[in-house]
């Protein structure tokens, strides 16, 4: 899932830190290492998802990655 954000915020935003991205990717093939939607997107600049907090708040994506992170989920619990 992380190589599909990747690949949609280079492609979509010219603000994406790839650094710092490039940073979370080493370490998401950790078990030990999470990172949230918050922070995702404080540190990366990320503009594809997104989370409020608060009445009316949740996580939000742009569509490809929604229907993108469905796909993944129905394939890893088969």
């Amino acid at each position: 899932m992380f190589e599909f954000l990747f690949k949609s915020e280079i492609i979509n935003n010219p603000n994406f830190n790839y650094g710092e991205s490039a940073t979370i990717r080493n370490q998401s093939g950790l078990n030990c290492y999470k990172v949230s939607v918050k922070e995702w997107t404080k540190k990366t600049n990320a503009i594809g998802i997104f989370s409020k907090a608060g009445r009316y708040g949740g996580t939000y994506a742009h569509k490809d990655i929604a229907f993108e992170f469905g796909t993944w989920i129905i394939n890893n619990n088969k």
